[in-house]
C-alpha cells in the first residue's frame, strides 16, 4: 500500500477526446463471468482492425456483484445474466469511432453465447482524482507490494507523475489463448487531471482487448485513511 496525504489538486479541466469510449445497448441472456477473450476474438472477427490498434480496449461486461438472489462467485467461475441497463463498452482513438459503430445491428457468438448490439454513444473521459482498473496483469510470483511498487514505476515513466496513494484489491485468474494470466484489481487515487487523463487513454500494462489495465473514475478516497 502506498498512502502519502498531500493537497487537493483538482482544477477545471477541459478534457481531450483524441481517445473516448463507445457504449453500446446489448441484449444478452447470460455469459461467463470470464468472457474477456472470447468476447474480444468475437469483437476482432467482426472489427478485423480492432486487435491491430493500440489504444483500442476492451471493457468487460459488468453487472452488481449481487441481485435478486445471485452473489458474483469469489473465483470468477460462472455465469453473468446481464439485464436491459448492461452495456457493452469499447475504448478507442477518436479516428475509430465511426468504424466501430458497425457493430450496431450485429451479433457477437461464441460457443452457447450471443451478444446482440444495439445503438451506440460516445462517452468522454472525466478528470477523476480516483481511478480503478478491475483487471492488470501481475506476474505469478509478483508479490502485492512488488506489484504496486512495479505500477509507481511505469506511472512515473508514462506521465512523470508521482503517484502517491494506490491500493491493490482481489486477484483473478483471466483464460486467454496462452494460458490463465494472473491479474489484480488497482485504485489509483490523488491524481491531477492531466495524469488522470492520460492514464484513462493509454491504460497500465498489457491485455486492453480482453479487458486489462483499463481505467475507469471512483468515487472520491481522497478523505479515506489507510485503516477505513
Amino acid at each position: 500500500m502506498f498512502w502519502q496525504e498531500d493537497e487537493d489538486k483538482t482544477l477545471p479541466y477541459q478534457a481531450p477526446d483524441e481517445v473516448l469510449d463507445l457504449s453500446f445497448a446489448i441484449r444478452c441472456k447470460q455469459l461467463p463471468i470470464d468472457h474477456a477473450w472470447e468476447l474480444s476474438r468475437a469483437i476482432c472477427r467482426a472489427l478485423p482492425w480492432f486487435e491491430h490498434e493500440a489504444l483500442a480496449g476492451l471493457h468487460t461486461i459488468h453487472v452488481a456483484d449481487n441481485g435478486n438472489g445471485w452473489l458474483r462467485p469469489e473465483d470468477n467461475q460462472g455465469l453473468l445474466l446481464p439485464s436491459r441497463r448492461t452495456r457493452l463498452e469499447l475504448r478507442l482513438p477518436k479516428h475509430r469511432i465511426q468504424a466501430a459503430k458497425q457493430l450496431t445491428g450485429q451479433t457477437l457468438s461464441w460457443g452457447a453465447y450471443q451478444i446482440e448490439v444495439g445503438e451506440a454513444k460516445e462517452k468522454a473521459f472525466s478528470n477523476a482524482a480516483a481511478l480503478f482498473a478491475r483487471y492488470v496483469i501481475s506476474a505469478e510470483t509478483e508479490s502485492e507490494i512488488d506489484f504496486l511498487q512495479r505500477m509507481a514505476t511505469e506511472i512515473k515513466q508514462l506521465t512523470d507523475f508521482t503517484i502517491k496513494k494506490m491500493l491493490c484489491g482481489r486477484s483473478y485468474h483471466l483464460y486467454t489463448s496462452t494460458g490463465y494470466r494472473l491479474t489484480r484489481h488497482l485504485m489509483l487515487a490523488d491524481l491531477d487531471n492531466q495524469t488522470s487523463i492520460h492514464l484513462q487513454q493509454i491504460g497500465l500494462g498489457a491485455g486492453r482487448q480482453y479487458g486489462c489495465g483499463l481505467f475507469i473514475p471512483h468515487k472520491s478516497i481522497k478523505t479515506l485513511k489507510p485503516t477505513e
